[in-house]
């Protein structure tokens, strides 16, 4: 039997070897890393609210007792804790009470309100939580933000291989620390950290599909599977995060993810080998300058604010939820769900249909959906009136984001020199802003006007910016470029770069062979 599992093993790194350059193995890697930082992204939202409540609650109690033994006159009733049953005995009294019960006994023929348990004791605490989970979740987009910049110009010097491996040694640190750490500040330093290891996985990721996979039909579709792993660590993330908090502590699931990212890490160190720089043959266009271009600007507006809606709805919807429904620890992940859910279903579909119906209408509906599905929201009385919402704004989000991240490759083709890094650098920085500015502003707005006004705003935002997405139905190119992309026979007519040579995608093309390291 030791033979026989040699012999396999051997198989697997032959088969690797083998299949190096394979675009379908870069497109397996790069869907793994996605999926394992969107995962860390949402495994939170259920786990951070909960946990900083009561982790407040706890220090406002030891502090209430603390100035109470103080505040004690001489020869007063003191409370001694028994170390052996755990109960509170009153020195002087024979009387005797758990330190659990959180109030005097129910009077006979009284029954507590449903899920008592569950509701949170002080309403005036768990809105101010809104603010610190609000910029906690913030601070990794932020972070990602102002990283992305220098990642993107960063891979057109030294490749794609060593950014995404410094990517994921960053997020597996991040992903130890969240499951130690204990205090706010500990935890806000893990999520910013994860703002730098998600900068280098995401940009260097899609640059590199976008590379090796230059036809824009075929682009499209690895990218939608791509996000298909975004959008399966999205949809796991919650109710994972939530069912192992409830029934296992906050420390499991992160140490679930660490060990996954290891296995991450070594496929990539073996496939992509990143100790080798591989800069482009060809100097890209400056970053300033494609930030300039009206058409990446709309399509980088599209993907902010489309997810802005999401990012709004992390940190304030569990907390509305623990306000109004006295929803447990559980329910506080699975309402995201549907979302979740849909937004899979909606990548896969629209990766490869987007192209036939048209990017800019699939995205111009999808920011529609978007705006009544966020304005349905606040009508849920409880956990299952958010199930056709959340849907809805996860299947529309799945529309916009499978349409626009091809398109930014595709105005690069169109407009500027076809090297990727820094126009998803930019896409990358427009996700960003809506989940760095969605937290940290809806937040301050839930906590100042409530939490149906602010699903209101950013519901009219995405439906009046929809319209936007009319300009990029044709976008201008350059004359020469254009009579590259395009030609009479076929649509699209580009080169695929593959091991055994160059080939030419479309009718009648020989293949070209070149010689290449």
């Amino acid at each position: 039997m030791g033979g026989l599992d040699a012999l396999r093993q051997f198989n697997l790194l032959k088969w690797l070897r083998e299949e190096r350059q394979s675009r379908k193995l870069i497109l397996f890697i790069v869907f793994v890393a996605l999926l394992l930082d969107n995962m860390l992204l949402t495994v939170v939202v259920p786990i951070i609210p909960s946990y900083l409540y009561n982790l407040d609650e706890s220090t406002d109690t030891a502090v209430k007792n603390t100035s109470l033994l103080q505040q004690d006159p001489p020869g007063a009733f003191h409370a001694v804790v028994s170390l052996y049953d755990n109960t509170v005995k009153l020195s002087g009294s024979n009387s005797t009470v758990r330190p659990t019960d959180p109030a005097p006994p129910t009077p006979p023929g009284t029954q507590p309100p449903q899920n008592s348990s569950d509701c949170p004791q002080s309403t005036s605490k768990l809105l101010n939580e809104n603010v610190k989970v609000g910029m906690l979740f913030a601070s990794k987009a932020t972070v990602q933000l102002l990283t992305n910049p220098f990642i993107g110009p960063l891979t057109n010097r030294i490749g794609y291989q060593l950014p995404i491996f410094v990517g994921f040694c960053i997020m597996f640190l991040s992903t130890i620390m969240f499951a130690f750490s204990s205090s706010y500040a500990l935890l806000f330093l893990a999520r910013s950290l994860q703002g730098v290891g998600s900068s280098c996985s995401s940009v260097a990721g899609m640059g590199m599909l976008a590379s090796v996979y230059t036809d824009d039909e075929e682009r499209g579709h690895a990218i939608g599977i791509a996000l298909g792993g975004l959008a399966l660590g999205v949809l796991v993330g919650p109710p994972f995060g939530s069912v192992m908090y409830d029934f296992v502590g906050k420390t499991a699931p992160f140490l679930i993810l660490a060990f996954l990212a290891v296995f991450d890490g070594a496929l990539q160190l073996f496939v992509l080998q990143p100790t080798k720089v591989e800069p482009e043959s060809q100097k890209g266009t400056p970053l300033l300058t494609l930030m300039k271009d009206p058409y990446i600007l709309i399509a980088a507006g599209a993907i902010c604010f489309g997810n802005m809606a999401i990012a709004m709805m992390e940190p304030t919807l569990p907390i509305w939820m623990m306000e109004t429904m006295c929803a447990r620890k559980w329910q506080l992940g699975v309402a995201f769900l549907p979302a979740s859910i849909s937004y899979l279903i909606g990548t896969n579909i629209f990766g490869t249909l987007a192209h036939k119906m048209g990017r800019w209408l699939c995205a111009l509906i999808g920011m529609v959906v978007v705006g009544f599905s966020v304005l349905c929201v606040p009508f849920a009385n409880d956990i299952y009136g958010l199930i056709l919402p959340n849907f809805g704004v996860g299947f529309a989000i799945g529309m916009v984001d499978s349409s626009m991240m091809p398109i930014m490759g595709y105005l690069v083709d169109l407009r500027h020199v076809s090297v990727y890094g820094s126009v998803y650098a930019i896409a990358d920085v427009a996700f960003c802003m809506g989940f760095a500015l969605g937290p940290s502003i809806g937040g301050s707005i839930a906590e100042s006007i409530g939490f149906p006004w602010l699903m209101t705003i950013i519901g009219i935002v995405d439906i009046f910016f929809a319209p936007l997405c009319i300009f990029l139905r044709n976008p201008p190119g350059q004359e020469e470029k254009i009579a590259i992309l395009m030609d009479t026979n076929c649509s699209m007519k580009t080169r695929s770069y593959s091991t055994q040579g160059t080939y030419y995608q479309g009718e009648d093309m020989d293949p070209e062979y070149d010689e290449y390291d």
